[in-house]
C-alpha cells in the first residue's frame, strides 16, 4: 500500500477491521481516543525533546529514531481514523473545511514566509 493508491477509507477500514478482532469499540470514547492522540504526539514530541533543529532533521533522514517516529506517527494516524469511525466523521471533508478556514484566517499576500 502506498499513498497514491490507498484510500483513506481504506485504512478506515483496517483500523475498524483491527478494532472489531479485540472488541475493542467499548473503549473508544471521544475522551479515551481524544487522550490516546496526545499521548502518541506526546511520545512524538519525546523524541525530538533535547535536540537543536539541526539535530532533529538529522535525525530524520535514518536510523533509530527515524523508525520510533514512524510508529510514533502512525499511532497518532491510527488513533485519529479510530476517533473519526467512531464518531462518524468524514475527515477529508473535516479538512477541506478546515483549509477553507485556515486560508480566511490566514491570507498568503499577508503570510507569506512568515507567522
Amino acid at each position: 500500500m502506498a499513498d497514491n493508491k490507498t484510500t483513506i477509507t481504506d485504512l478506515k477500514k483496517i483500523v475498524d477491521s483491527f478494532v472489531n478482532e479485540r472488541d475493542w469499540k467499548k473503549f473508544h470514547s471521544p475522551k479515551n481516543l481524544a487522550m490516546a492522540i496526545s499521548v502518541e504526539a506526546s511520545e512524538l514530541m519525546e523524541l525530538f525533546q533535547w535536540l537543536n533543529l539541526k539535530q532533529a532533521k538529522n535525525v530524520m533522514k535514518s536510523g533509530e529514531i527515524r523508525e520510533e517516529a514512524l510508529d510514533e506517527i502512525a499511532d497518532i494516524f491510527i488513533y485519529v481514523l479510530a476517533f473519526c469511525n467512531t464518531n462518524e466523521i468524514d475527515i477529508s471533508e473535516a479538512l477541506i473545511n478546515k483549509m477553507k478556514k485556515n486560508e480566511k484566517k490566514y491570507p498568503s499576500d499577508q503570510f507569506n514566509g512568515h507567522f
